[in-house]
């Protein structure tokens, strides 16, 4: 019988005698994060669901010894860390615990890293997690595209025309990602002229950046594009082919552009709310993340060591908007700054586990293979946005990141021990 995990001979631990045998068992392992994968686009409920489900399925499966050597690596420790100080730093907060414990919340997520981290270095069906995210996100692509032109099939009460669930930004997230991540897979399918399903292929891509360039984007979007375009250049083309695919890349996005109404509007709009935060008091975008950024700033020098504690930012933005009108009014947790976000809380010490976490999460996928690819998209992504949003603790940008991380990471990891679990993580990078 073929199971989940790789039959290596040991003796199981106590948990691991409690969890039933049988094969449905060891599928489901696989299954969860999968679902999870699907739902995440649709649902913050499902998601939170599954994952509970996959953390009692998962638990008992764990061998402790080979799960002690997983968890020692910097990749799966410095989640731990993160978590272990968002903790301690609930001590030396001063608002109620109930404050305290919503200020931890967000980082909870990361504990999940090392188990998926664990687990995906042994699965032989880790692709199942990238498939169902690239499903549900098609669905997704599909559906914004029906409900922009029959506006009256949106089941939801978004605020953006052609967003059928959440937000424009976390859609925008995830249909770039997919773009990204995929695309070299249509260069691997024209390479060997396999041109009906290059073109099929080329279409589903199609379809998500048409999307953004003429439904819906977000402006964070527009940080991280650039950024990505030039790593996908770097990673897959030679100097001479890199810079030609940039230039003629960049062309079309500009003439692109160019021809589509919304993103004309959009920036039109940027540039109406850039003259609005000039002249006058009014509450643009742009200026009530520079009033937050100052008001953050103004928060770490008070306690640039070890910050304010766990949940910290509640009470410096609640604050901010006292005797407010408006928009100006609003209560915020969040200073639209990963950086700031943590600096605040944690101070300096908060800072050097955050960077460390993303830098050991990139250097894991330095590796020159699909499943590093995927890995480092989501790494690069998350970082990138996270200079103007807190997409580590936002919901959806967040268990991306957690599940990209998790399962790319367990994939590139089995392959460094030459024991392939699965097609993906040792696809050969090409060479154009």
């Amino acid at each position: 019988m073929s199971s989940t995990v790789q039959d290596t001979p040991r003796t199981p631990g106590i948990l691991a005698r409690m969890a039933p045998s049988g094969w449905l068992w060891l599928l489901t392992v696989d299954l969860y994060p999968a679902l999870v994968a699907f739902v995440l686009p649709w649902s913050t409920s499902a998601t939170s669901i599954l994952i509970v489900l996959w953390l009692g399925a998962i638990i008992p499966t764990i061998q402790p010894r080979a799960f002690w050597t997983s968890v020692k690596r910097p990749e799966s420790l410095l989640p731990l860390a993160f978590f272990a100080l968002a903790v301690v730093g609930m001590l030396w907060a001063d608002g109620p615990w109930a404050v305290r414990l919503q200020g931890l919340h967000p980082v909870s997520k990361l504990l999940v890293i090392p188990l998926l981290l664990y687990h995906f270095s042994r699965s032989r069906r880790s692709s199942w997690v990238f498939v169902a995210f690239l499903a549900s996100c098609a669905l997704l692509m599909g559906f914004s595209w029906l409900i922009y032109f029959v506006p009256n099939l949106k089941f939801a009460a978004t605020k953006s025309a052609g967003v059928p669930v959440n937000n424009y930004i976390d859609q925008s997230q995830e249909f770039v990602l997919c773009m990204f991540a995929t695309a070299p897979l249509l260069l691997r399918l024209l390479e060997r002229k396999r041109w009906i399903a290059a073109l099929g292929w080329g279409v589903l891509l199609l379809g998500f950046f048409g999307d953004m360039m003429f439904v819906v984007i977000a402006r964070t979007a527009f940080v991280y594009l650039p950024v990505l375009l030039a790593l996908f250049a770097i990673r897959y083309f030679r100097p001479k082919m890199a810079m030609g695919f940039l230039v003629a890349a960049v062309t079309i996005v500009v003439l692109v552009g160019f021809a589509s109404p919304y993103v004309r509007y959009r920036v039109q709009w940027i540039a109406h709310e850039a003259n609005l935060r000039a002249h006058t008091d009014l509450a643009t975008s742009d200026g009530e993340r520079m009033a937050y950024w100052r008001a953050s700033v103004q928060s770490i020098e008070q306690a640039p060591l070890i910050g304010h504690g766990t949940g910290s930012t509640k009470q410096l933005f609640d604050r901010l908007a006292a005797g407010k009108t408006g928009e100006w009014a609003n209560k915020i947790r969040n200073p639209h700054n990963q950086t700031l976000y943590v600096a605040i809380q944690w101070g300096l010490l908060g800072c050097i586990v955050l960077y460390a976490m993303w830098y050991f999460h990139l250097a894991l996928f330095f590796e020159r293979n699909f499943a590093a690819w995927i890995g480092l998209v989501v790494v690069v992504q998350n970082f990138v946005s996270s200079l103007v949003n807190s997409h580590l603790f936002d919901f959806h940008e967040g268990w991306i990141y957690v599940l990209g991380v998790g399962v790319a990471g367990g994939m590139v990891a089995a392959a460094r021990r030459n024991e392939p679990n699965d097609a993906l993580a040792n696809m050969p990078p090409l060479g154009i």
